[in-house]
């Protein structure tokens, strides 16, 4: 049940707008990363080529340089602040320009890197794999017949507020809504902002596209290009939600008998919508959350505001894990033929950078690889739901 305040006693009311306004959190464990002796390293094989590692590095460097000093990164019990976390990425970095051998990096490792493990998920102890990419959509910058639907910048009348300057209990947390007389209430849910069209002269579009689906699943991915009908392409990047919870609806096709879980995938969700158009506005109802948008050159940009490396930046729970540090991946990856047909799978084993969060990324057990652009990156993001192991690198003291 929603629950509301009034704005003068807002200080009062706010533990009970977090259960109306947000999604609950699971409580994360205490150390949800182990260290790990040298003896039970991973072969840290990597399976591509140094130079996209050495920009995904540059960027966790550019983004250390802008944050205070005394941050502090947590590995398990472990503490290190930001001088030592850019040693640590400096280090590595220095030493994979030598273009070493998959034997000359695992003693550099071993020598001087400590390596920890994620406690991955409570039932299997690994961790869940998924992925994502930057779509392509066709658009427009003024609304036709062919082009409807638009892409919304952040609504004027939208407000989000920092619990954290009410009470330290609150630290991390913030609740979005908008006012309505004088009193806070939650904000315009999907199927008001689709179908209610509540928007109007509240948001400004950025562009409109033609098709309501493509315009979901950019909102899932957070950022894609709009191919426009000028010739141009934009850049539409995240900006901001509507907090609302995030709800799966895969996780909706599966639990109706729509589709399986053993096919469940972004292609499947999509050829489902294709093949029944009458149930397209309940299903995508089904997921309350709204992301707005804004244009940026280049990108696309990640949570600490770098530019993503594809196959090399990883989304996870900044609650659980350091952001901006090394990691490595031991995952699938698709081998496709000519015709994007998934052939099969196969090792997935990679350094990657802890650079983006996600909505359903919570917890020890999940993480989301960034796939890039293209048809591949399609496939593998829509595709990949795997198992494995994830690791964190951080230099000896």
């Amino acid at each position: 049940m929603k629950r509301y305040s009034r704005l003068l006693g807002i200080c009062c009311l706010l533990i009970g707008m977090i259960s109306g306004c947000a999604a609950p959190e699971k409580e994360v464990p205490p150390f949800p990363l182990m260290r790990i002796a040298p003896a039970e390293y991973p072969a840290f094989a990597d399976d591509m080529a140094y130079d996209g590692l050495a920009h995904g590095i540059s960027r966790s460097l550019d983004y250390l340089d802008r944050v205070s000093g005394d941050r502090k990164f947590e590995f398990g019990g472990d503490i290190f602040d930001t001088a030592h976390m850019a040693r640590s990425l400096t280090h590595f970095l220095n030493f994979i320009r030598t273009n070493p051998s998959p034997r000359q990096l695992r003693d550099f490792i071993a020598s001087d890197y400590l390596v920890y493990q994620s406690v991955g998920n409570e039932e299997t102890g690994q961790v869940l794999f998924t992925g994502y990419y930057e779509p392509l959509l066709n658009g427009s910058l003024r609304k036709s017949h062919r082009y409807r639907f638009p892409v919304y910048a952040r609504p004027r009348d939208m407000m989000t507020i920092d619990l954290s300057l009410f009470s330290s209990e609150f630290e991390g947390k913030k609740i979005t809504g908008r006012l309505e007389g004088r009193t806070f209430i939650p904000y315009y849910d999907r199927a008001d902002i689709d179908q209610k069209q509540v928007l109007r002269g509240k948001a400004n579009a950025i562009a409109w596209v033609d098709d309501l689906v493509d315009l979901f699943f950019l909102q899932i991915q957070g950022s894609g290009k709009i191919a426009l009908d000028n010739g141009k392409k934009m850049n539409a990047h995240y900006h901001s939600q509507n907090g609302r919870p995030y709800r799966s609806i895969g996780s909706l096709l599966i639990q109706e008998g729509k589709v399986s879980r053993e096919e469940m995938s972004m292609q499947k969700i999509r050829e489902y919508l294709d093949l029944h158009p009458e149930e397209v506005k309940a299903i995508l109802n089904y997921n309350p959350s709204y992301v707005f948008f804004q244009t940026e050159e280049g990108g696309p940009y990640g949570a600490l505001n770098v530019a993503l490396t594809p196959g090399r930046s990883l989304a996870v729970d900044r609650r659980v894990f350091p952001m901006a540090a090394l990691s490595f991946v031991e995952t699938q990856k698709p081998r496709v033929d000519g015709s994007g047909t998934i052939l099969d799978w196969t090792d997935c084993t990679r350094f990657v950078l802890n650079q983006d969060t996600g909505g359903a990324i919570k917890g020890p057990g999940r993480a989301d690889l960034f796939w890039g652009h293209g048809e591949y990156a399609e496939i593998a993001a829509g595709h990949l739901k795997h198992r494995g192991n994830l690791y964190l690198l951080v230099l000896k003291r």
